[in-house]
């Protein structure tokens, strides 16, 4: 777990721009009805930004607190274009994109409690 926790704290900016440009292809394709998937559309949300800012708050680079805010207001932002694109924005659905980024915060508290990383003084750079 450690090795995977390490590996998540070095590539970490890949792994975020991975998983945000997902979001925003998942939420900004046009589509005439939404997919059937297991689970609620708002868990969906919560899970996609839990992941977005997991491997962010695992490093915390200089200013990542920034970054948290602007993952929040592009939360917005895609709700609020949504309607533009054959889409339903919706504020319960960024209520569950920021408790998202709350519980991602919260897990990778707990992850580097558990199992605290030793990166290398050129790691943390």
């Amino acid at each position: 777990m450690r090795n995977l926790i390490h590996f998540i704290s070095t590539n970490w900016l890949v792994i975020t721009a991975v998983i945000i440009s997902s979001i925003t292809v998942l939420s900004l394709t046009p589509l005439d009805e939404l997919p059937a998937a297991p689970g609620s559309d708002k868990l969906h949300h919560l899970i996609a930004y839990a992941a977005l800012v997991t491997p962010l708050a695992l490093r915390k680079p200089k200013y990542w607190w920034f970054i948290v805010i602007f993952f929040l207001a592009y939360s917005g932002l895609v709700e609020l274009i949504q309607p533009y694109v054959n889409r339903y924005g919706e504020w319960l659905d960024m209520a569950a994109n920021s408790l998202g980024l709350f519980c991602g915060l919260l897990i990778a508290e707990l992850l580097s409690f558990i199992f605290p990383a030793r990166l290398s003084r050129s790691d943390q750079q």
